[in-house]
Parts: C-alpha cells; sequence; structure tokens
C-alpha cells in the first residue's frame, strides 16, 4: 500500500471514529433527554389525577399520526388504581389495557407512604409503555400511570438513522478530503523519488528535483537538491582529480622507467654517473610519494573529521614555522596577533605550512627571511622570489597548476589547492599578489564569524 492510500485510509479512518462517537454520544443525549421528559411527565400527570383532574388522560401531543404503521387511534396514556390487597381497577385512557401488577406495585399499594413511586418498562400486546406506580398513603393504595412509548422509540429510531447517514457522509468526505490532500502531500514526493530512482539507476544528476515551498516535504527536496548538487560536485572534482594525477604521475613514473633502463648498464657507468642516476631516482621516488600524499589527502580530505574548538592562530603560525625552519634552514619571521578563530587546528596548520614551503620553494636562493603575517584572521606569506605572472594569478591555486617558471622545480603542484581547501572549510577566501619590491604575497582568510574574541576563556592564564 502507497503513502497516498495509507492516508486517504488514516484520514477516512478518523473521520468515521469522530462521527460514530459524536453520534452515539448523541443518540445517547437523545435517549437519555427523551426517558427524562417521560419519567417528569408521568409524575407530573400522576400527581394532577390524584388532585382528581382526570381531564389530563385525553389524547396526547405523543399520540400517534394518521400515517403510523399502527395503533392509529392509541390513547398513549392509560391509568390504573391499585388497592392495598393488590386489585386493580382502569379509571382512564385508551386502548383498554390493564397493567400487571409485581412485588413492587403491591407493595406500594399496601405500605408504601405518601409519594413513593417507581418505575419500570412494560410489554402490553403491541404496545410498550413507561409505567409509574405512586403510592397514595394511608391505606388508600397507589396510582398506577402508563404512557406509550412507541411514538418516542420511533423518534429515536428515525435520530439512528440520520446518524448512521451523516457518519456515512462524513467517512466519504473524509476519504474524499484524505485522498485529495494525502494526493497533494506526496505529488512531490512521488517526483522526488523518480528522482532519487534516476540517481540509482543512471547516475548523478544536476536538475529535475521539484523543489519550492516551506513545509517538510520542500525543505526535504531543498535539501536532496543541495545534496544532489555536492555529490555532482563531488563526483566531477573526484573525476578531474584522477585525470590530473594520472597526468602528473606520467612524468615520474616515465622518469623512473628511464632511470630503470639505464639501470640495466650499471656495470658500464663511471661512478660519477652512478652516483647522478641514484640520486635521480631518490629524488624521483621522493617526489612520487609526496604527489601520492597530496593526492590522498585531497581524494579522502582526511582532516574534515577533525574535531572543531577555539585555535590560537599565532600558535599555529609558530608551529608551522618552526617545522619550515628545520626542513630548509630558511629563516621564518612571523608576526602575529593574538586572533583565536574556530577551526580545526591541525588542518589550518598544514595549509601555513604549506605557503611556507612554497615561498622557501620560490624564493630558494634568497637571503632575506621569508615573512608570516597573522591579523584579524588573515595569513599571508611574503617572500622575495620571482613573484606570480599575472596571467597565472587566477590559476595559483588550482590542482597540478604550475607556472613555466617552476617546472623544472620540486612539488606537485598540489600544495596550494590544499591552502585553498582549508579556506573554504573555514568560511574564507584564498589570494595571492605580487609583493612590492619584488616577489610575491600568498595566503588566506578565515571567515569573520569564525573569530573569537582575543581573550579566550579557554586561554585566559596563558
Amino acid at each position: 500500500m502507497n503513502l497516498r492510500s495509507k492516508l486517504a485510509i488514516a484520514f477516512a479512518g478518523v473521520g468515521a471514529a469522530a462521527s460514530v462517537l459524536v453520534g452515539v454520544f448523541s443518540y445517547q443525549t437523545a435517549s437519555q433527554r427523551i426517558s427524562d421528559e417521560l419519567d417528569r411527565s408521568l409524575l407530573t400527570t400522576s400527581a394532577e389525577i390524584q388532585a382528581g383532574a382526570a381531564q389530563v388522560l385525553a389524547p396526547s401531543p405523543f399520540a400517534r399520526g394518521p400515517h403510523d404503521n399502527d395503533h392509529d387511534e392509541a390513547q398513549p396514556m392509560v391509568a390504573q388504581v391499585i388497592a392495598p390487597d393488590g386489585t386493580a381497577r382502569r379509571i382512564g385512557g385508551r386502548p383498554a389495557v390493564s397493567f400487571p401488577l409485581d412485588g413492587t406495585d403491591r407493595a406500594l399499594a399496601a405500605n408504601g407512604r405518601p409519594g413513593d413511586h417507581a418505575y419500570r418498562d412494560l410489554t402490553v400486546g403491541p404496545d410498550d409503555y413507561r409505567v409509574i406506580t405512586v403510592a397514595l398513603g394511608r391505606g388508600r393504595g397507589a396510582i398506577q400511570l402508563g404512557i406509550d412509548v412507541d411514538e418516542s422509540r420511533h423518534v429515536l429510531a428515525s435520530l439512528a438513522t440520520r446518524i448512521t447517514l451523516v457518519s456515512a457522509a462524513v467517512l466519504v468526505a473524509a476519504a474524499l478530503a484524505g485522498w485529495l490532500l494525502a494526493r497533494q502531500i506526496t505529488r512531490r514526493l512521488v517526483r522526488l523519488t523518480a528522482v532519487t530512482e534516476q540517481v540509482s539507476d543512471g547516475g548523478l544528476v544536476r536538475a529535475g528535483v521539484p523543489t519550492g515551498g516551506r513545509d517538510e516535504v520542500g525543505r526535504l527536496a531543498t535539501s536532496f537538491d543541495r545534496m544532489l548538487g555536492r555529490l555532482a560536485d563531488a563526483r566531477a572534482d573526484q573525476e578531474r582529480l584522477v585525470q590530473d594525477a594520472a597526468h602528473e604521475l606520467r612524468t615520474p613514473l616515465t622518469s623512473l622507467r628511464t632511470n630503470a633502463q639505464v639501470m640495466r648498464r650499471y656495470d658500464e657507468l663511471s661512478p660519477d654517473a652512478r652516483a647522478r642516476l641514484l640520486d635521480d631516482v631518490d629524488g624521483e621516488t621522493r617526489e612520487l610519494t609526496h604527489l601520492i600524499t597530496e593526492i590522498v589527502d585531497l581524494a579522502t580530505r582526511r582532516y574534515d573529521s577533525e574535531e572543531t574548538g577555539p585555535v590560537e592562530l599565532a600558535a599555529v603560525a609558530g608551529r608551522a614555522a618552526e617545522r619550515v625552519r628545520r626542513r630548509s634552514g630558511r629563516s621564518v619571521v612571523v608576526d602575529a596577533d593574538d586572533t583565536f578563530v574556530t577551526g580545526q587546528a591541525r588542518r589550518l596548520e598544514r595549509a601555513v605550512t604549506n605557503l611556507l614551503e612554497n615561498a622557501v620553494k620560490f624564493d630558494a636562493g634568497g637571503t632575506e627571511p621569508i615573512e608570516l603575517t597573522v591579523r584579524s584572521g588573515q595569513i599571508e606569506v611574503l617572500d622575495r622570489g620571482p613573484g606570480v605572472p599575472e596571467a597565472d594569478l587566477p590559476h595559483v591555486f588550482d590542482r597540478f597548476h604550475r607556472a613555466d617558471a617552476a617546472r623544472a622545480l620540486p612539488g606537485s603542484g598540489l600544495g596550494l589547492a590544499i591552502v585553498r581547501e582549508t579556506a573554504v572549510a573555514h568560511d574564507g577566501d584564498v589570494f595571492a599578489r605580487p609583493r612590492p619590491g619584488g616577489g610575491a604575497v600568498v595566503g588566506f582568510t578565515v571567515g569573520g564569524d569564525r573569530l573569537l574574541p582575543i581573550s579566550h576563556p579557554d586561554h585566559a592564564g596563558d
């Protein structure tokens, strides 16, 4: 059973339950009101008969009409007197019926106090009666008065019929309303399901998701559309990364293959040629290892699982600078404020390290220190290398992009791409520009919403 049918049945069930409950309550209330009215009328009429007003036994407004099935001439009220010895004498009303007596009736006639009374239901011939027995007291017996209740039951039966018809109409209306509402609700779900089936059967698609509306279904469709877009982008990035990686891996693999062929004539080489060959193989394997590590980092996004918390950018910059000093021997000058941000410490440190290593690579022969500046969530690295050509500025942070001047330099072309991934993950952006006097300024920013007060509580005692 689909969701539309379930909702329609649920609406019909709720409507039916509500109408049945209301109908039963209405019927019971009406029945009780009529019964109470009959009892009250019997008690009042019996008091009037005791007072000598026998005319109350005239035709009652409860008498049947001329078009009823039977008892057309029936007088609904019949009265009789019960003597203390238990004998009954009819005193008025039609038809000429006598009510059978029971022990309660005789007890009231013989020993009842004035005003004591009891009710019971009797069937005499084809008619049903509601009967009251009222004690007269002082040895005078009792008065017994009955009223024909067939008309009342006819009214209740008619009411029950109407309630049943109304309940059936409510049931049909609720089922129809439930079906229409379910159709309205599930229409977008059906279209969304069709899109998901297309995705599972034929791959990712970027269009056709039915969005719109602020209800839960609309929000689901919008979220699914965003998720689908991100999946499509991720797949495109993955395919592009694989293609670029395959292209970049060809160079070191070709070089290693060439060196392997040369090593077949290893005994014929001079000691100097052997040393150069081994250095070349060692360098190519290191570059290949570094390239594979960078590719794995980008492909698996290993830093995405790192917990987010308060990060002191000055401490991050200091650790990255110390690592680069130890690896390269270059002097790195750090100028950092006390900015704290909400972020991933290891990921930010990796990005700053990549910026410094990039500066060291391009300013390999420089004597001036590499400068690292941290101000209000902006990290920038300044060097005195050859700078970045104007045509290459828009592509500095692209994967595997390498300027013409950097073709002969070691590196994977992925370091600055990782910097951009880190900046985007921290709601920031990347930038690269020429440095006045020669060199380049390369860096990234952290989103303003991630900046924390300078004196962060977690570091108040530092």
